[in-house]
């Protein structure tokens, strides 16, 4: 967990419910007082540009949250540097609520899911959008069908991994589809040697 991060998520009120639960001991010190936001190591960096999709949570004018799936091709969300993650605005269904919050409210968090290693991680940022064409460059991913509105830059204040407990252990179709070929392979071998050996078993077969 970063200290930023810690300063940010654990107000008052949430450290109340840390003492009243137990928990506050586990958590002293991390909410070090820090002007600056937390930095994007090599295993952060890593994950993010792993990712195939993410949620993206915006504060509306009402107060009320709302969050938003992203997906894309492996790597849609990039990282342009140890505070920056950029992603290519693309056309969906044009209720433009996420670009309408942030009009109001920069402040998002967003939550990336990696299932099969049942591993979690979240980010609390200002986002912005811009229509900056060397910046489009560096975000649109070439050849992906979809029409490009924009370009989504969020400035990184703070991250924390999360456990891995009561996270479902999901995998793509990547990877079912390989273990899968791989024992279609091995059940022809099998059928194969099978048919040889019932053929040797019967009157007049080969021997």
């Amino acid at each position: 967990m970063g200290a930023r991060f810690a300063q940010l998520a654990f107000t008052e009120a949430v450290r109340a419910q840390q003492r009243l639960h137990g928990s506050d001991r586990a958590y002293r010190g991390t909410a070090v007082e820090t002007a600056s936001g937390d930095l994007l190591g090599p295993g952060e960096a890593d994950f993010i540009a792993d990712r195939e999709s993410f949620y993206i949570a915006s504060v509306s004018e009402t107060g009320w949250p709302y969050i938003q799936h992203r997906g894309g091709p492996r790597g849609f969300l990039r990282v342009l540097d140890e505070r920056t993650l950029g992603f290519a605005d693309l056309r969906g269904n044009r209720q433009y609520i996420t670009r309408g919050n942030l009009q109001n409210s920069d402040r998002v968090a967003l939550f990336l899911m990696d299932y099969a290693l049942q591993a979690r991680l979240k980010l609390l940022g200002h986002a912005r959008v811009s229509e900056d064409p060397d910046i489009l460059r560096q975000v649109v991913v070439p050849d992906y069908p979809g029409k490009v509105e924009g370009a989504v830059l969020i400035e990184i204040e703070g991250w924390d991994w999360n456990c891995r407990q009561h996270i479902p252990q999901l995998f793509g179709r990547e990877v079912v589809e390989q273990a899968i070929g791989s024992l279609r392979d091995r059940i022809a071998v099998l059928e194969q040697e099978n048919a040889r050996l019932r053929a040797g078993l019967v009157p007049g077969g080969n021997r």
